[in-house]
């Protein structure tokens, strides 16, 4: 059985307001957001459906992703980088006819949030 890889993401109460903290990682990927924005970025339709088609069409690279989602490589593009900002998902390089393309994959099976009041 494989092992499942969680991300947690806690959201804590400061000073009458909900910031947001991400700690899997603390050496490597840790950061301290101010504000539940960057959680409604991560949380919209547009990023699931993006989740969802690396995970079910595995995309070879984020041009190949934008074609399959039917949008443009610029909005997809920072749209992946978000994910990969929260480590949901990696870049893989490969090198193809001289280029270098990224690859993107999934590193977690689950997302887990806390809120702590």
């Amino acid at each position: 059985m494989a092992k499942i890889k969680t991300l947690e993401i806690t959201l804590f109460e400061s000073a009458g307001a909900f910031s947001i903290f991400k700690r899997a990682h603390p050496e490597k990927n840790s950061y301290d957001f101010s504000g539940i924005l960057a959680l409604r970025q991560l949380l919209s339709n547009e990023k699931a459906r993006i989740l969802n088609v690396i995970k079910t069409q595995k995309p070879s690279s984020i041009y190949e992703l934008a074609k399959k989602l039917k949008r443009s490589f610029k909005a997809v593009n920072h749209d992946i980088k978000l994910l990969e900002r929260f480590g949901l998902i990696v870049f893989t390089e490969e090198k193809v006819n001289n280029r270098i393309r990224h690859k993107p994959e999934i590193v977690v099976d689950e997302i887990v949030f806390r809120v702590k009041i």
